[in-house]
């Protein structure tokens, strides 16, 4: 099935205003969608194209992006004879995949751009790894986009509603109340969309069969293919890599939820680990959100290393890798969260979700926390019209708000809007905004 992605508009932007002055590079974790996105606006936008999958292409293609590549007209002319492809100047789009296979691929679009015939964009995970830009000279005519797991709208799309986002908008913005009957209705949807996640192949699962137990699979499928990547692609420090990812349900179910690399390994430090947390965060695997110790509009200027948190990249994984050692009959578990009867920490995968939303949307995660007499801990924080806002995730039996209170009161100069994300609808209280979660894109 066709799924439709925000990131599309921007391709078609793209295409429009920079007209081959610059090439995309599409960066996103295996299995979210980025070739099968770019097929789909070559198709529809360009009288041709070709995909090269460095990851799966001939020995001659090969040759010819490690051989004398000087002459652009005649290197491209054989890449039509060797693509049998016809190239349409200024209608013709040309996909490197997988382009960290190949570096000098990538090291040649500052030539390819300059002789501005064709459009290129490319695609590819573990871009910045040391390998894969060794030895080659970065364009700077690159132009970064990033694919995530479909968001919640997307979602809603591709189970064919385009109506209600746009009233949840409207919502969001007149900090007015969604309704009762419509708000229940929504977490309902929510709450699938929380199971299925966003990753393409579970969510096209889900629209075409319903099946939990199928898209548990979907999902098994997607979480080993990553466990083998770091097998291969981590090389030298791969169990390091595998003991940071296998532990991510249990961290997160911490109370306190800062990484400790402590329980990996006796004595253990962080620094130990760094490679560890910056491969996962490169594939775009997991989502790593730092501890800012003096809030401001600045907050890389406070950033302490020391403290971190992790999160999946999609919350639908982070539910199938809780559980990844019970097969799927034998645990209720996503009835449970389907109904809002699960017996379990659930904090983990709303704060989850809510990681996921606001990276998506283009904040880098940041939170606060302080274990002295004063014991402040705020989930998230962002900003917002020059002023810091601080974000707090509760879950269905939240009452009250201590920390958020204290922070208020500590930074009350530098502060904006407060938010707290919640399953309830929308309230405006002792000048905090509640918010449903599904609204946590729109920050």
């Amino acid at each position: 099935m066709a799924l439709k992605r925000k990131l599309y508009n921007e391709l078609l932007d793209w295409k429009a205003n920079r007209k081959g002055k610059t090439a995309i590079l599409l960066k996103g974790a295996r299995r979210v969608g980025k070739s099968y996105l770019c097929e789909q606006f070559a198709k529809n936008e360009y009288k041709s194209y070709v995909i090269i999958d460095f990851g799966n292409t001939s020995d001659e293609i090969k040759s010819l992006f490690e051989g004398d590549t000087s002459d652009i007209d005649k290197f491209l002319s054989e890449l039509q004879i060797l693509t049998h492809t016809t190239f349409y100047e200024r209608e013709t789009l040309i996909i490197f995949d997988e382009v960290q296979m190949m570096p000098k691929a990538r090291q040649l679009i500052k030539y390819l751009v300059a002789n501005n015939k064709y459009d290129y964009i490319e695609t590819g995970s573990l871009i910045t790894l040391r390998k894969n830009v060794a030895d080659i000279i970065i364009p700077s005519e690159e132009e970064d986009k990033y694919l995530y797991p479909l968001d919640f709208e997307e979602f809603l799309w591709a189970i064919g509603d385009e109506v209600t986002y746009p009233y949840i908008k409207e919502c969001f913005e007149k900090r007015k109340a969604v309704g009762e009957k419509l708000h229940r209705r929504i977490i309902k949807t929510f709450r699938e969309y929380l199971l299925v996640g966003g990753m393409p192949q579970s969510v096209a699962e889900y629209v075409d069969s319903k099946n939990f137990e199928l898209v548990d699979k979907v999902k098994r499928d997607i979480l080993k293919l990553y466990r083998n990547d770091i097998s291969k692609f981590a090389a030298g420090y791969e169990q390091k890599v595998l003991a940071v990812f296998d532990s991510i349900p249990g961290q997160l179910s911490r109370k306190e939820k800062t990484y400790k690399v402590s329980s990996l390994k006796d004595n253990a430090r962080n620094r130990d680990y760094e490679d560890a947390f910056m491969w996962l965060s490169d594939a775009m695997i997991v989502n790593r959100c730092l501890n800012a110790t003096d809030p401001n509009v600045g907050l890389n200027l406070s950033l302490d290393n020391r403290l971190h948190k992790i999160y999946m990249a999609d919350t639908g994984l982070l539910v199938t890798h809780t559980f990844y050692d019970s097969a799927f009959n034998d645990n209720e578990f996503y009835k449970k969260i389907l109904f809002d009867r699960l017996n379990f920490n659930e904090g983990i995968i709303m704060e989850n979700i809510v990681a996921e939303a606001l990276q998506y949307s283009g904040h880098r995660l940041f939170f606060y926390t302080r274990y002295d007499e004063e014991r402040i801990e705020i989930d998230f924080l962002i900003r917002r019209e020059n002023k810091i806002s601080p974000v707090e995730v509760k879950s269905s039996k939240y009452g009250k708000h201590t920390s958020l209170s204290k922070f208020i009161d500590k930074f009350q100069d530098r502060i904006g809007e407060k938010f707290i994300l919640y399953q309830k609808d929308v309230l405006v209280k002792d000048g905090v905004v509640h918010l449903p979660l599904y609204m946590a894109w729109l920050l």
